[in-house]
């Protein structure tokens, strides 16, 4: 196997600058970074991951909880597991994925895994307020970013990626009011959720900027689920029959919305406008297809990666990244 320094003599370059090519590109040239990598391709260099996370405490192998959902089909999960593994692959890591039980039951299964230097930092997701995991990687000492912020606190216990969902409500809310609609409600979760409270915000927030009604035109379901949608949607519909917009905080919700208006005889895009949230893959294969909003996975990998193994040091609790979805339209929102 090759060797650090005769990757380097090969290269034309220093060692320290084979080392900035393995562990912070952007430093380099695209023409040295380039002449570096074919190097360390043609003599198949392989580091030496224990001795060199030992050395440096560098960000090797990653750690990633799968959640769980009980009750909720997440159709986007697929999407972000991709991304994250293609992400660490390109510079040279590796996710480990695991499962672990809720709150601090869970602790004992991310102890175990950093004790046997399975992993050298972790991902977070499906965060809770006052979540036991940021203590415990802090004192630890032991980097980690989350995909997703923690709602209900007053600052962020740790650096953070995530979508900015008020913003892409307020994309829904301006796209179908461009398609004439003018009666436009929104289909929520319920208000123990930050996450439905922000797309709520934003969908009410655009509402009153085009001088929109909203009083009335917002229902909470119960739960994530295709009834809730079709239950909400007929709730709306009964009180306003003059409703001509849907903005809806999931898909699911959404799919549910599309299915209420088919028993009534409303065609969607025409009669209604519905827009959902996360691009799932059921929403480019139902009739009429979903307009949703697409969360941008690639960037939300390569953003958590890139924090995560910087190596300048461990992202602080003020690093954060607030990423803007991209709107898909589709006939369930055409114009009228």
């Amino acid at each position: 196997m090759a060797t650090l320094k005769q990757v380097a003599a090969h290269a034309e370059v220093s060692v320290q600058t084979v080392s900035n090519a393995l562990n912070a590109p952007h430093r380099l040239r695209p023409d040295t970074l380039e002449r570096v990598n074919r190097s360390i391709e043609l003599l198949n260099y392989r580091p030496n991951r224990n001795a060199r996370s030992l050395r440096t405490s560098a960000v090797e192998l990653i750690g990633y909880c799968v959640p769980n959902w009980p009750n909720q089909t997440h159709l986007v999960m697929d999407q972000f597991l991709h991304a994250l593994c293609a992400a660490a692959e390109r510079t040279g890591r590796h996710i480990l994925l695991f499962t672990a039980p809720p709150g601090v039951d869970g602790m004992p299964v991310y102890d175990d895994l950093h004790a046997r230097r399975l992993v050298d930092g972790f991902v977070l997701s499906q965060t809770e307020t006052h979540d036991p995991r940021h203590g415990w990687l802090k004192e630890q000492k032991i980097p980690f970013i989350s995909f997703g912020r923690v709602w209900k606190e007053t600052t962020q216990p740790g650096p953070w990626v995530d979508v900015d969902g008020a913003a892409g409500s307020a994309m829904a809310v301006r796209h179908l009011h461009d398609a004439g609609r003018r009666r436009i409600a929104f289909l929520s979760w319920p208000k123990s959720s930050g996450l439905a409270e922000d797309r709520l915000g934003g969908w009410r927030k655009a509402c009153k900027e085009l001088g929109l009604p909203t009083s009335g035109l917002s229902v909470r379901c119960r739960e994530d689920s295709i009834a809730e949608g079709a239950r909400a949607t007929a709730e709306l519909l009964d009180a306003d029959p003059f409703l001509d917009g849907i903005v809806a905080l999931s898909d699911i919700l959404a799919l549910g919305a599309l299915r209420e208006l088919g028993h009534r005889g409303l065609t969607p895009g025409v009669d209604v406008g519905v827009t959902g949230f996360d691009d799932s893959p059921l929403a480019d294969v139902v009739s009429p297809g979903l307009t949703s909003l697409r969360q941008p996975m690639d960037d939300i990998a390569a953003e958590l990666i890139s924090i995560l193994t910087d190596p300048d040091g461990p992202p602080d609790a003020s690093t954060e990244r607030l990423l803007h979805p991209e709107l898909v339209i589709r006939g369930s929102s055409a114009p009228g």
